[in-house]
């Protein structure tokens, strides 16, 4: 959807919605995450919630997984989008990821995941849908606390999606960034897939 309002900039009256889209677009420098940060300490007593059934959820007494469990003593590449079930993030990035598992592994990444400001059962139906949760962990950061720490939080609201975040991807050793792509805009797709991650590894 934010990509067809892209596309549409010459109707005058979806101007504010494109403005809205592309603030702090890129000027990035202000975010908390960059090159050097370690991830575990720039987002204390955060937890992600992994994709699965609500009766898996149930099961687990709804679990969480912190951020160690996921980063620390691994290569990890991550990438964070607006959320399930929107268009660029269901017809390019996440395939960019799924088609390209196995040259990541080649690489030894140990884990390639996803995360986006949804809880963790939509995920887990997303994941399905794009049958890629053989390849790809999928993570719910439900109430946004992840993106925020990171300083990585978009206000979507004009695309109805309120309070998400930014689209990005980033390489990560030991729980350290190594290599970091954000898009101008949420509803650009250059820098943050597959492809790009994998030519930086």
């Amino acid at each position: 959807m934010a990509s067809a309002i892209i596309r549409r900039t010459c109707n005058s009256a979806l101007k504010p919605m494109v403005d809205a889209l592309r603030i702090g677009g890129s000027s990035r420098s202000y975010a908390k995450i960059a090159v050097g940060t370690d991830l575990v300490l720039a987002a204390p007593d955060v937890s992600l919630q992994k994709a699965r059934t609500w009766d898996e959820g149930v099961s687990s007494k709804f679990s969480t997984t912190p951020l160690k469990d996921i980063f620390k003593g691994k290569k990890v590449v991550i990438f964070g989008l607006p959320g399930a079930y929107t268009g660029v993030c269901s017809q390019a990035h996440v395939p960019s990821y799924k088609n390209n598992i196995d040259k990541f592994k080649a690489k030894g990444i140990d884990s390639v995941i996803c995360v986006a400001v949804n809880d963790p059962y939509t995920l887990n139906s997303w994941a399905e849908k794009l049958q890629a949760n053989d390849a790809i962990e999928f993570y719910g950061d439900f109430d946004g606390r992840f993106h925020k720490s990171l300083e990585l939080d978009k206000d979507l609201s004009v695309a109805l999606l309120g309070p998400r975040s930014e689209r990005w991807a980033a390489y990560v050793e030991d729980g350290k960034v190594k290599v970091l792509n954000i898009e101008e805009a949420p509803s650009d797709f250059k820098v943050s897939g597959g492809e790009a991650i994998l030519g930086q590894i």
